[in-house]
Parts: structure tokens; sequence; C-alpha cells
């Protein structure tokens, strides 16, 4: 059984003809599992969901689809099918322990409105203490993978509500041991990816210590097969000279293309480049290679992308047509991206982090054609652990640094995959907003010169 699936079951019979399915995702059933037959993996998402008060964000209608293999994909979706299904939240042990509490209990009917306030979050607010990000006063409580909060809050970020506490502070040093001293067990095998490793303890007093012996040499491979150049797509314009938006997006198109030949490249430095197949790195690219130019441009490439191409989109001026055709999605991508992009100055985040960051993001196992999904989960936790180990270690009076770090992946995922609905022609426009907004915050609160990347020394 999973490591951490402390929960209530009856199991089923083992007669063939009796084996049934789980009514959330159709996989095979293995017991009554608060109150409906369900599978082992649905039963500890919703555990997880209503222990951690997890609130999710649905980046589609709010009617995924839910089977085996695409449950995974949205945990909005998969935690409303649950409640909607009749798992029975009151028969959750409160403590978190096994065992469970009224078991007796069956299928749950529930208001629409009693489930809207769990989706949104409601429910829990009396129950958690309030944190906070940095001095712009939004809430940061990423949710795991999809994304984040579906409360109706003016802040466009993928967080969740401000009442629970943050998820993912770490695993105990125990733990972490025994990762990097022994092979990974097979018990571990269902440990959810990237943004799902549960944290089963609280931080630790921060107290000095060194960088485990097998963090260093990783983190340096990584920071080693970063191209960490300035971008070389020309972005300086004459004093005066009006830019159009066919000009601009050219541009645009030019330094996309510049920023995907680097990642391409980067995959061919990676120090586990020899692990995986090309048709998995093939397939990876192929899905996460807006996220990576994303989170680049927010971090190692901020400074010309803030400075010298805000420079030439403040050149630019959109027409009326444009402006009144600027799309709903538009709008939502530019307010996530302001946003994103306070954060990343507030964290101002390392050479370091940034490449872990990127690895751990690159390396998702739940991109659909993926042929050796084992070995990536295993990579992706090597590099999970050894940037918790930089971070705590480098920031010793951070001990949220790693998980605010973390929540910040999901963010990008969501904006990349709203960016594709964006209309081509409003991405001048978009750009513009964006760049105009960011740099203007940026002069408003700078206290000095702060890029939103530093170059931490020290080993």
């Amino acid at each position: 059984m999973h490591p951490f699936s402390f929960f209530c079951s009856v199991p089923l019979t083992d007669d063939p003809a009796d084996q049934r399915t789980c009514l959330i995702c159709g996989d095979r059933a293995t017991g009554l599992h608060y109150g409906i037959i369900s599978c082992e993996g649905c039963k500890g998402f919703f555990k997880r969901s209503i222990c951690n008060k997890r609130v999710y964000r649905c980046s589609r209608d709010k009617n995924c689809e839910m089977s085996r293999k695409q449950r995974n994909r949205c945990q909005y979706c998969r935690l409303l099918k649950c409640l909607q299904m009749g798992m029975n939240r009151k028969a959750i042990r409160e403590d978190g322990m096994p065992g469970g509490r009224n078991k007796s209990i069956g299928p749950v009917q529930i208001t629409e409105e009693e489930i809207e306030r769990i989706m949104s979050g409601q429910e829990f607010k009396e129950d958690a203490p309030e944190h906070t990000w940095g001095t712009n006063g939004d809430s940061d409580h990423s949710s795991p993978s999809n994304g984040a909060s579906e409360g109706n809050q003016p802040s466009p970020a993928s967080t969740l509500s401000s009442n629970r506490s943050v998820e993912m502070n770490g695993y105990t040093a125990a733990l972490r041991d025994q990762y990097i001293n022994t092979s990974m067990s097979t018990h571990y095998q269902l440990l959810p990816h990237l943004f799902s490793y549960a944290a089963q303890s609280g931080l630790l007093a921060p107290q000095p210590r060194s960088l485990y012996p097998q963090s260093h040499p990783l983190v340096l491979q990584l920071v080693a097969a970063e191209d960490l150049a300035p971008l070389a797509t020309p972005m300086l314009i004459e004093d005066g000279y009006k830019v159009t938006q066919v000009e601009l997006f050219a541009l645009l198109c030019r330094l996309a293309d510049e920023l995907l030949f680097r990642q391409i490249s980067w995959i061919k430095k990676l120090p586990f480049f020899c692990e995986l197949s090309i048709e998995d790195y093939t397939c990876l690219l192929s899905s996460t290679w807006q996220e990576l130019i994303l989170l680049s441009c927010l971090t190692i490439y901020s400074a010309q992308i803030f400075g010298d191409l805000a420079d030439v989109t403040a050149k630019y001026t959109p027409s009326d047509d444009e402006l009144q055709g600027f799309s709903e999605d538009g709008m939502e991508v530019m307010e996530r991206l302001i946003y994103l992009f306070r954060k990343f100055h507030q964290l101002k985040i390392s050479n370091e982090e940034y490449a872990c960051m990127k690895a751990i993001n690159f390396l998702n196992q739940d991109i659909r054609g993926l042929s050796n999904v084992s070995q990536l989960e295993q990579l992706n936790k090597r590099y999970w652990y050894v940037c918790q180990d930089y971070a705590e270690y480098k920031y010793p009076h951070q001990p949220k640094r790693f998980p605010e770090i973390m929540m910040c992946l999901p963010e990008i995922r969501c904006i990349a995959g709203k960016l594709v609905n964006v209309p081509l022609e409003q991405l001048p426009l978009l750009f513009k907003a964006v760049l105009h907004s960011c740099k203007s915050s940026l002069t408003s609160y700078r206290t000095g010169p702060s890029p939103c990347v530093t170059t931490s020394s020290g080993n």
C-alpha cells in the first residue's frame, strides 16, 4: 500500500466476477472508501484534498474527462466528481490518522451550494491561518499541478485562498536522507509528481548546515547546461521611431525562435540526457517549450525582456480596433503575468534555483505519449530534493522559500496553457501591456538595483 495512504476502507471480494470499478475514474475499485466504491488513487486524492484544505482551478469548462489516465490532469474536476458521487468528507478523521471514522455512513448527497463552498475554499476559511506573499498583499498557496484557487478574488494568480497553510513545507531530514542515500523504494512509486509531494511535517527551525555532498555537483551540472549569455535578438530601436503591429509581431517571433533554439541546445547538455529516449525528450519539449521560455523570460533574461523589449513595445501604439477587440483570455494572461513577475522579483531567484525549477518543470511524467514514466518520476524527485536542499542551505532564514518557488510552477503552466487561446494578432498589445505594467511596478517599489535573478556564491 502507498506509504501515505492512511484511509478507511472496506475491501471488496476477491471474486473476479464481483470486481467493480471506481465511480470516479473507472479504475479497478479496491473497496468502499468514504461511502462509495472507489480505487486507491481517488481515495487518497479525496483525503489529501479535504485534510489539506486544497482548492483547485479548472483551466477548461469544469467538465473534464475522468478516467484512469486522465484523472490527474484536472484536480478540480476530480474533486468535484468525488463530491457529486457522494464521497463523505465527514468520514475522514480530523487528525489525519489511519482508520477513519463514521464507517457506517454511506454516500452522502449535498447541495450545489455546499459543493461550491468546498470547491471555492469558503468552508475552510475559519480553520487555517493566513499567509501572505511579500509586500504586495497577494496571498499565495498555489495548488498542485493544475494551478489554483477557484475563488472570486481580484488577484489573477493561481493561488489558494489565504485560509490555509502552505502545503509543501518540506520533508523531514530523515526522509530526505533516505532518498539521497538509498535507491527509491518501490513503495514510493505512486507518489504524486512535482506539485503533489505532500508535506508530512512542519519545518524545523532554521539552522546553519552544509549542503549535502550529493546536491552540489547536480546543481553545478544543471547550471552548466544553461546558456546564460544575453539574448542575441536585436531589441534596440531609434528614438522617435514608431513601431507597427507587424514589426513588433515579427520581433516577438524572432525572439521566440531564439529562445526555443536555446531550449533544444539545453536538452543535449542535461546531465541525465542519456537516461531517456529521444522520443521522450521530443514529447517533453513539445509539451513544455512554452513554459520553459516563459520561465526563462521571467528570470535569467528578465533584464532584457523587461528592459530592452519593453522599450520597443513602448513605441508601438495599438489602434482603437485592437484595443476594442482585446479578448478576455488576453486580459487574464496579462494579469497573471504581471502577478507572477512581481513574485519572481520579490524572490530574486538564483541561477541555481532557476536551473532546478526548469528541470523539474520539464520532467513532467503526466504528459501523454511518454514511454519511460517511472524514470521520469525518479529524475523529477531527484531534482526536487536537490532544489529543496539548496534553498534550505543557501537561505536558512527563509524557511518558506522552497515551497514558494515551487508554487510558481503551476502558475507558469496555467499561463502557458491559456496563452495558446490568445489570438496571434493580439500578442503585440498583450506584450506591450504586460511589459509596461511590470516595468512601472518595478520602478514604483524598487529599493535598489535588484535584478530578478541573482548569481549566488558559495558551495
